[in-house]
């Protein structure tokens, strides 16, 4: 199945992102940390470890036209605010990165559970 992905960084983006593919028969989105410049990899370990997994099943299980947002969630400083808006908005009240979402639904991966094939293909069920 194809997966169209929309890379955003912050909070407003993510929300204009939900906006324009409010139509998508599924609507996926996945919280990670931000680039290390040091490391060009996410300063969030969890999500590292995570990513391959969700770019390899989640194409697998999605309808067709489903979309997946691919969120940056900012440096480690920010996000380790209690107080971000990741955290605090009513829609979202993220606790963890990585979290895949069906938005719209319950269904939601935090952390390892990110990293685990046969949950990240769960996600995707009615």
């Amino acid at each position: 199945m194809s997966l169209k992905r929309v890379a955003v960084t912050g909070i407003e983006e993510f929300f204009r992102a939900v906006e324009e593919n409010k139509d998508a028969q599924q609507l996926f989105a996945l919280f990670c940390g931000g680039l290390d410049t040091a490391t060009g990899k996410s300063w969030c370990s969890d999500c590292v470890k995570a990513d391959p997994v969700i770019q390899a099943e989640l194409p697998k299980v999605a309808q067709p036209g489903a979309v997946l947002i691919e969120c940056n969630v900012g440096d480690r400083a920010y996000w380790k605010d209690q107080k971000n808006d990741f955290r605090t908005h009513a829609k979202l009240r993220l606790t963890a990165v990585p979290t895949l979402l069906r938005w719209g639904t319950p269904n939601r991966l935090v952390e390892d559970e990110c990293a685990k094939a046969d949950l990240v293909r769960m996600v995707a069920e009615d």
